[in-house]
């Protein structure tokens, strides 16, 4: 039984700082390449961000370029989302999501096999 669980969001003022993290059992982290996905009200899934199983290489969309970091640690089964400076159109509910492929893409979230069910980030003054 493959279970993926986000937790670490809540609500936070613009410039904060939130980290996620997707707690994964149920499988062998390092076979899987990792994508977080976000979804807002009234607006389609989003990819964000997303690691590779096999390098760590990392897929990310312009808007969190040097704001989001994605990190795993394969002892602990569990992918990590930093994200700085967050800012009020980061609201959205998160999701982690696993792939069995070495390689991620942020644009084809049919290719992930699991995902969690998603933790609320809001960004708000």
């Amino acid at each position: 039984q493959v279970q993926l669980v986000e937790s670490g969001g809540g609500l936070v003022q613009p410039g904060g700082s939130l980290r996620l993290s997707c707690a994964v059992s149920g499988l062998s982290l390092d076979l899987y390449a990792i994508g977080w996905f976000r979804q807002a009200p009234g607006k389609e899934r989003e990819g964000v961000i997303c690691i590779s199983a096999s390098d760590g290489t990392v897929g990310y969309i312009d808007s969190v370029k040097g704001r989001f970091t994605i990190s795993r640690d394969n002892a602990k089964n569990t992918i990590y989302l930093q994200m700085n400076n967050l800012k009020p159109e980061d609201t959205a509910v998160y999701y982690c999501a696993a792939d069995y492929d070495y390689y991620c893409s942020i644009y084809r979230p049919d290719d992930y096999d699991y995902w969690g069910q998603g933790t609320q980030v809001t960004v708000s003054s």
